[in-house]
């Protein structure tokens, strides 16, 4: 294993165990107030990387700030619906839901006339069958903490495509800065007019916030664009959507959380149906042609 490698794997490692900070947070803070200070803590220590990795292509600053504020609004609905959402649901369950997004982005990407391929749609209907088994229960219901979950991940979904669209001509760093920035502005308008922040309660749940707004903005991202250098897109996703599986390992060994064997079933399946939609694609060099004289 090399060391980008490993870097990745890290990264992985950091965002799965963030679920279990963001659920334990949730005993003595809102989900509102723990969102706007994790974005300002996120914010915050991104900027010192602008001296690390120096912008060196011009860009234009208003694509940036018309990006920033579309990103940093879906950002902040995401992690709106994903921090509600483990008020009723389990850290794993959170995990596990919110990397569906892995398989939902080439079946959104067709709106846009992105190709898919059968690997990706057969991963995609394991992926789904997996969701089911999961999330819904007796009669077709769904648990409320889940279907928050899930409308979290339709939120990463169009986040994953506009930052893809942006990344062809915007620069990661200040990108990822400016949308943090605007989360911020929008958890702490949504946390004064919902819920009553106080210091007590964000000192409460300090080191969860330093975890999620530090560790794993900060810190892992700096992880994953050093790792990202050497490694092809398609291993980086596999690598990434390891992030489900630590989620279920930190809630399991942190939290006491034990999944049902249906639920395990279910994780399996959606693990399975995302590692099929992003397996490496053998790609056919032609041979040129040549010229026949008549």
């Amino acid at each position: 294993m090399s060391i980008s490698h490993l870097f990745l794997w890290l990264t992985a490692c950091i965002w799965g165990f963030a679920f279990v900070a963001q659920s334990t947070a949730m005993d003595v803070i809102g989900p509102h107030t723990f969102n706007a200070v994790r974005f300002l803590l996120a914010t915050l220590s991104l900027i010192p990387l602008l001296f690390v990795f120096k912008v060196k292509t011009p860009y234009s600053k208003s694509a940036l700030f018309k990006g920033s504020a579309a990103a940093g609004t879906l950002l902040f609905f995401g992690f709106t619906f994903q921090q509600t959402g483990l008020l009723y649901t389990t850290a794993g369950n959170a995990g596990f839901i919110t990397s569906m997004y892995i398989v939902m982005v080439p079946l959104v990407g067709l709106l846009f006339k992105h190709a898919v391929d059968r690997l990706t749609w057969a991963g995609l209907a394991v992926a789904l069958v997996g969701f089911y088994i999961l999330t819904i229960g007796p009669n077709l219901s769904i648990n409320k903490g889940d279907a928050l979950e899930f409308a979290g991940t339709l939120f990463w979904t169009g986040h994953v495509l506009l930052i893809s669209y942006l990344s062809r001509f915007l620069p990661a760093l200040p990108l990822s800065i400016m949308q943090f920035a605007v989360a911020t502005v929008w958890a702490t308008l949504t946390a004064f007019t919902l819920e009553n922040p106080t210091l007590s309660s964000i000192e409460l749940a300090w080191w969860p916030l330093v975890y999620a707004g530090v560790a794993s903005s900060g810190i892992a991202f700096t992880l994953q664009t050093l790792g990202q250098r050497n490694v092809s897109p398609s291993s980086t996703a596999l690598i990434l959507s390891m992030e489900a599986v630590f989620a279920v390992l930190g809630g399991w060994l942190l939290m006491g959380e034990v999944l049902s064997d249906r639920a395990l079933f279910g994780c399996a399946l959606i693990f399975a149906g995302m590692i099929v939609s992003q397996w490496p694609r053998k790609t056919v060099k032609l041979e040129p042609t040549k010229e026949v004289s008549l």
